[in-house]
């Protein structure tokens, strides 16, 4: 027979929400927490979104000037003075094409990758799934790429309208498919480097400095058919080198692309999202230790 203070221990634990209780191995993801705490990773990526332009003279316009003026720059450098090709294609979309896309990734490795570092405090103050911070990131980016993808489709019909040899295909289609590429590969990626700055700080600095050298290693500001034969396979081993091209050949129908060469793209994010989040789930149990 229970006792009175029994019962109402009991009743106490009928009423509680959620128990947190010592993960218990690296394959416990907790990603049904995940999805419970979905409002607020919404209220996550409002405060992303909002907070990045805030109290500035331009405010959100500047989601539209930053594309632009990478985009004149790399025309002005890349298309006129150096003169690469573009395989036949406006220079001006050639490189708005590629910088649209890449400015994802960059965005989504170079945020998710300070997730530790940046939210130390919050994460020592209360309770919530880790991993919402990062998936706040990829969704508030998603934001940022549809305003400039609305962008580059705007300059797209008007080279269309004007006459150039522009096409949008059936490839379009895998636009979604690019984009879980990319944000698997960022948020993968991310969370490695996150979890390694919690004991290593200066791995912060070799992200912004390491994402520069990649777009070089991608064909951001070059078509892969103009890769020397015996270099090639150097550039198409990049996993982002099919979706880059993949994306130009689907909204301007040029590009070195096929449904191989994006089965190894997604092989290889699928391996390092996997990867990541089980070092993820490693370090979150300890890292306010070492932070």
């Amino acid at each position: 027979m229970l006792t009175k203070p029994a019962l109402e221990v009991q009743t106490e634990q009928s009423n509680w929400t959620m128990i947190i209780e010592p993960r218990r191995g690296w394959l416990d993801l907790r990603l049904a927490e995940l999805w419970a705490a979905r409002d607020l990773i919404m209220l996550f990526v409002w405060r992303d979104f909002v907070s990045v332009y805030k109290q500035t003279i331009l405010g959100p316009l500047w989601y539209l000037i930053q594309p632009l003026l990478t985009t004149l720059v790399f025309t002005i450098i890349f298309g006129r003075i150096a003169a690469l090709p573009t395989d036949g294609l406006p220079q001006f979309l050639f490189y708005l094409s590629g910088t649209v896309i890449w400015s994802y990734f960059a965005e989504c490795l170079n945020k998710t990758s300070q997730t530790f570092i940046a939210n130390a405090n919050l994460f020592g103050k209360v309770y919530f799934p880790r991993l919402a911070v990062p998936v706040s990131i990829l969704i508030s980016n998603l934001i940022t790429f549809a305003i400039q993808f609305v962008l580059f489709l705007v300059f797209v019909i008007y080279y269309m309208l004007s006459g150039a040899a522009v096409q949008i295909n059936a490839w379009a289609l895998l636009t979604p498919l690019l984009l879980l590429i990319m944000a698997g590969l960022g948020l993968g990626f991310g969370v490695i480097v996150s979890s390694l700055t919690t004991r290593y700080r200066d791995l912060r600095f070799l992200v912004t400095f390491g994402v520069q050298l990649w777009m070089y290693a991608t064909p951001v500001i070059y078509p892969v058919s103009a890769i020397p034969e015996r270099f090639r396979p150097l550039i198409l081993a990049n996993p982002l080198t099919p979706v880059v091209e993949a994306f130009r050949y689907a909204f301007l129908g040029a590009g070195t692309v096929n449904a191989a060469m994006l089965a190894y793209s997604a092989g290889f994010t699928l391996v390092v999202l996997f990867l990541g989040l089980l070092l993820f789930n490693r370090t979150e149990a300890t890292f306010m230790d070492t932070v």
